[in-house]
C-alpha cells in the first residue's frame, strides 16, 4: 500500500484535486468525499456505519476549501461541514480493494509438502490459528493434525473459528457407508473431483471434514486446485474456458422433504476478469436446451475443463488418519476420494459447512490483531 501524503490541494468546480510528487494528480467527487466523512456526526465511531443519509445529500454539494497538516487532509464543503479524512485512510479508498485472491498459490501435483497446522498448538494460540488460516486462504485447503478423534471434536474446531452453516442434514453429518444412502458420499464408491452442494443458495463457503476412522483398503482424499486448472484452460483453449463463463447450468437437488436449486457457471469470474469460483457437480447439474451451436462449444470446453481436473498432473492424493481434519474452500477446491473396499475395515467421516464471511471474518480480525497486513484479506 502507498505510503506518501499529497504536497498540495486544489479546488476547482467543486472538487477537490490531490497533488503528489512522483505521480499524476487524483481529483476527487465532492459527493465521493461527502458521503464518507469519517466524523462522529456521520459515522458511528464503533462500527463505523454510517449515520447520515447519503441517498439524499444535495447533488450540488461542493468543496470551498481544503487543508492538509499532520497525516489529514480536512475537506470543507460549501455548508460548512468538515471532513477529517486521515491519509491512510484515502489512500486505502482511492486504491484496489483488497481481495482474498491476492496472493493466492495456485498449484498442481507437484505440491509437497501439503499445507498442514498442529491443532494442538492452533487451539489455544491465536497467532497459530491464522497461520492455519492464511494457508487456507493461499492454497484452498489445510489439514489440521492432532484433532481429537472423537464425534464433537469437529464442533469445537469451527467453533474457535465462527459459526457453522446448518443445512437441511443438520449442523454436522457423517460420511460412510450406510444402506439406503441418502447421498452417493454415504457409499463406499469413488468420487469424482467436485464442489460440494452447488445447489444451494448461497454455495457453501467452506468444508470441514474430520476422520474418526480410516482403516478400509482405498478411501483416499483427492484434492485438485481448480482456479489452477481454469487458468490451464484460459492459456490452452480460451474459447473454451470463454464458454465455461457464459452457460449457466442448473444444480437440483431433491429427496422426500427438501428441493434445492440454483444456477451460475462452471467458471465464474469476478469485475477484474480473474476466476472467482469453480462448479462442477456430475452429480446433480443440468443445462437448458440452448442453441444447439452454444451447446456445441460448452459441451466440448466441460469436457477439456474436466479432463484437466482429472489429469494426475494436477490432482494430490493423500490419506486423512484418525484425528486429521481438512479445512476445503468449496469456491475453488474441488475434491473427491478414491472408492474403498467393503470388508477390509471401515471410514468414518464427519462433515459440516462454514459460510465464507464467517472465515474470512475471523482470518482478518487475528491478522489485525497480530499486526499483520491485512490486505489479501477479504
Amino acid at each position: 500500500m502507498m505510503r506518501e501524503a499529497p504536497n498540495d490541494v486544489e479546488i476547482s468546480g467543486g472538487r477537490l484535486t490531490l497533488h503528489w510528487a512522483g505521480r499524476p494528480p487524483q481529483v476527487l467527487h465532492p459527493l465521493w468525499l461527502r458521503e464518507r466523512c469519517p466524523c462522529a456526526e456521520c459515522r458511528d465511531p464503533g462500527t463505523g456505519q454510517r449515520l447520515l443519509d447519503a441517498w439524499d445529500l444535495p447533488l450540488e454539494t461542493a468543496v470551498r476549501d481544503a487543508r492538509l497538516g499532520e497525516g489529514r487532509v480536512t475537506v470543507v464543503f460549501a455548508n460548512g461541514h468538515e471532513a477529517p479524512f486521515e491519509v491512510s485512510e484515502l489512500l486505502a479508498a482511492l486504491g484496489a480493494r483488497p481481495d482474498e485472491r491476492d496472493g493466492i498459490e495456485l498449484w498442481d501435483a507437484s505440491l509437497d509438502p501439503i499445507p498442514e497446522a498442529d491443532w494442538r498448538v492452533a487451539a489455544e494460540d491465536d497467532a497459530a490459528l491464522y497461520d492455519m488460516l492464511e494457508k487456507l486462504r493461499r492454497h484452498a485447503f489445510v489439514v489440521a493434525r492432532n484433532v481429537p478423534a472423537t464425534p464433537d471434536a469437529i464442533a469445537d474446531f469451527a467453533a474457535r473459528i465462527g459459526p457453522v452453516r446448518e443445512t437441511n442434514w443438520g449442523r454436522v453429518a457423517d460420511v460412510k457407508a450406510i444402506p439406503e444412502a441418502y447421498d452417493l458420499t454415504m457409499t463406499t464408491r469413488a468420487l469424482e473431483q467436485h464442489a460440494d452442494n452447488p445447489y444451494r443458495e448461497p454455495v457453501p463457503g467452506y468444508v470441514l471434514l474430520h476422520c474418526l476412522v480410516n482403516d478400509a483398503e482405498g478411501g483416499d482424499s483427492t484434492v485438485t486446485d481448480g482456479f489452477r486448472v481454469a487458468e490451464e484452460l484460459r492459456r490452452r483453449a480460451p474459447d473454451d474456458f470463454d464458454a465455461l463463463t457464459r452457460v449457466r447450468p442448473h444444480f437440483r437437488y431433491a429427496d422426500d422433504d427438501t428441493l434445492l436449486e440454483n444456477e451460475g457457471p462452471l467458471i465464474e469470474l469476478d469485475s477484474r476478469g480473474r476466476v472467482r469460483q469453480v462448479r462442477l457437480s456430475n452429480r446433480t447439474d443440468q443445462v437448458d436446451a440452448e442453441d444447439p451451436d452454444l451447446l456445441d462449444r460448452y459441451y466440448s470446453a466441460r469436457r477439456q475443463f474436466t479432463q484437466l481436473v482429472n489429469d494426475p498432473a494436477f490432482k494430490v492424493q493423500f490419506k486423512l488418519n484418525p484425528g486429521d481434519l481438512m479445512v476445503m474452500d468449496n469456491y475453488r477446491l474441488l475434491h473427491g476420494r478414491s472408492g474403498y473396499k467393503p470388508g477390509t475395515g471401515h471410514r468414518h467421516m464427519r462433515q459440516l459447512y462454514m459460510d465464507r464471511d464467517v472465515v474470512g471474518s475471523r482470518r482478518k480480525v487475528l491478522a489485525r490483531r497480530h499486526g499483520q497486513d491485512t490486505a489479501s484479506g477479504a
